[in-house]
């Protein structure tokens, strides 16, 4: 009994765990439960089924936290519809197949063909295809440039100028569904770059530009011990990413379903993930909520102002729908009018702006006025 007790468990292991690196001559199926499992034993890539419908994706998820957290999906959008499917490399390309063999998503990587390649999962989360006997950084695809719901650490949102490729996230669309939901995080660049949330392509929030320590609107992004926020922007790449000080410690971005971008920090000895912080955080973090020529002030109700020398362009103005906004009282005069300083403000819209950045203050009112 001992011997064959034995025998059993060594079967198990050996058809439920696969190394780091999936070859030309080797393929992934859902029947034999094969998975690829990062170097350090910190992600796994493998099929699942979220739900008791019958659809199965190839996706990948922390290897060591008990409770099951999917962090990349590949065939969000064309689900297999039964439990036969391959993943394989075929022609250059990572690609899944289903039960008549018709591929169903491909990384549609382009490189030499004649070179052999391999697929490795890293303990970044990062999934790569690379040539076989090049271990260097240079991959042929990633999925790292195709996120889901999910910014991990060291993954980029946002544009590479050199290919034109532009890394957002889109929500699921609903918890147990990896399907593409309404809600998109895209970073829209200009003479100040900032994220916005789309809904089905509409905004509902912006982040505000960068301030050189987070994004202005985002108070919650603020300093701290364990993660270090950096926005890049130059001529080859626009992009935001996060980095962990301990690689011991599991942290992500998600945008959730029903369209929160959220901060969540696993804690191990309550074995649940925390959420840090969540944005939009209230009312007044909707995407022109009151209008032009106003403010919002969560602290009084009702919550839309106008600024001092406007008044609503219509009289339901703060009791029905505040979008109409504010108009000035008299016209605008530019000999006898001034600025006036509005503080702790999320600063308007940037994306029609322009700026000038050899000039100071005083030459931008006169320019302004003139």
């Amino acid at each position: 009994f001992f011997v064959v007790l034995v025998v059993l468990i060594l079967f198990s292991c050996a058809f439920s765990i696969h190394a780091n690196t999936l070859s030309s001559t080797e393929s992934l199926t859902i029947s034999r439960n094969l998975t690829i499992v990062s170097p350090g034993k910190i992600f796994e890539l493998g099929f699942f089924k979220p739900s008791t419908r019958p659809r199965w994706y190839l996706g990948i998820w922390y290897k060591k936290i008990p409770e099951r957290t999917y962090v990349w999906v590949a065939n969000r959008d064309t689900p297999l519809s039964n439990s036969v499917g391959t993943l394989k490399i075929s022609d250059g390309n990572l690609v899944i197949l289903d039960h008549s063999n018709i591929p169903i998503w491909s990384t549609n990587t382009k490189g030499d063909v004649r070179s052999p390649i391999v697929a490795e999962l890293l303990d970044t989360g990062n999934l790569v295809i690379r040539y076989f006997n090049n271990n260097s950084q240079v991959f042929l695809w990633q999925s790292f440039d195709f996120p889901t719901d999910t910014l991990l650490p060291e993954m980029k949102l946002g544009w590479d100028r050199k290919t034109g490729l532009n890394r957002f996230l889109r929500s699921y669309k609903s918890s147990n569904d990896p399907t593409s939901g309404s809600f998109s995080y895209k970073l829209e660049t200009g003479v100040y770059s900032e994220f916005f949330m789309l809904a089905k392509n509409s905004p509902v929030y912006r982040t505000g530009p960068w301030n050189g320590i987070q994004f202005i609107g985002m108070p919650e992004m603020r300093k701290s011990d364990y993660v270090i926020y950096n926005f890049t922007e130059n001529n080859e790449e626009v992009s935001f990413t996060f980095l962990m000080t301990s690689q011991n410690t599991y942290s992500r971005l998600k945008l959730s379903d029903k369209g929160e971008f959220e901060r969540f920090t696993w804690i191990p000895t309550s074995s649940q993930w925390s959420l840090s912080w969540s944005s939009p955080k209230d009312q007044c973090d909707v995407y022109d909520l009151c209008g032009p020529y106003s403010y919002c002030d969560i602290n009084t109700s009702p919550i839309c102002h106008c600024i001092q020398g406007f008044e609503p362009k219509f009289p339901e103005w703060k009791l029905i729908d505040a979008a109409g906004g504010c108009v000035r009282r008299t016209p605008l005069n530019c000999g006898k009018d001034r600025f006036l300083p509005l503080k702790q403000m999320k600063l308007p819209d940037t994306k029609t702006v322009i700026v000038d950045r050899k000039i100071g203050m005083k030459e931008c009112k006169k320019r302004c006025l003139t």
